[in-house]
């Protein structure tokens, strides 16, 4: 059950799968979310948006930028590829990241390439999918995953991604651009530090103790 009182992203990386990569509730607060979209149109004017909230919902940037890109699937990876460069450039290495996308193979790439850096041979458990034409993105993407303190990607439906509408109309959205760069911290909450340790989980997802009712330790 969603928890309509928290921020959007934060609300919809909570309640949403997050391929080959469990969803335990002590991985729920991030420090910060990203979600991305990439439009692709056959007349070739498609664009690129970027919404990044800190886990209070404080705002850190918004894009939505045109991009003439010869097929959706490089849109979506060249979308995320510069969510990733904008975040990266405006947080600690230490961040936890949740990422949302609605594109299917991009987030269990994603997830992929996480489980791939845990492994002895940096190997995935599964074959990468990475579509054609998409390979510089995801060389970027891959690096990017790789510097941050933790990163997990949610898959989301398209009407539900916030990013859709400034990737699809960045002729209507041109004026996010002009926001002004902020380098905003997560605020910390009284029981939790940026790195989000201690925070409960929302209890429909929490590993409770048949004991005593409480969320069991890990």
């Amino acid at each position: 059950m969603a928890a309509y009182s928290r921020p959007a992203l934060r609300n919809l990386f909570d309640e949403s799968p997050t391929p080959h990569i469990a969803h335990p509730p002590r991985t729920h607060c991030r420090d910060f979310y990203i979600a991305t979209d990439g439009s692709y149109r056959t007349e070739g004017d498609g664009g690129l948006g970027v919404v990044i909230e800190t886990r209070g919902g404080e705002r850190v940037a918004r894009l939505s930028l045109p991009d003439a890109v010869p097929n959706n699937n490089i849109a979506e990876y060249r979308a995320l590829h510069l969510g990733l460069d904008v975040l990266a450039a405006r947080t600690p290495r230490t961040t936890r990241v949740g990422v949302l996308v609605d594109h299917d193979d991009l987030a269990a790439n994603v997830n992929r390439a996480i489980l791939a850096g845990r492994g002895p041979d940096t190997r995935p458990p599964h074959p990468f999918n990475v579509p054609r034409g998409t390979s510089h993105h995801w060389r970027g993407i891959r690096a990017r995953v790789a510097g941050f303190d933790e990163l997990r990607a949610a898959r989301i439906d398209s009407a539900d991604n916030p990013a859709h509408p400034l990737a699809n109309a960045p002729d209507q959205y041109r004026h996010v651009n002009r926001e002004p760069e902020r380098c905003v911290l997560p605020a910390t909450d009284g029981r939790a530090g940026v790195s989000g340790e201690g925070v409960y989980p929302p209890p429909s997802r929490a590993n409770r103790d048949r004991r005593g009712g409480e969320p069991a330790s890990d």
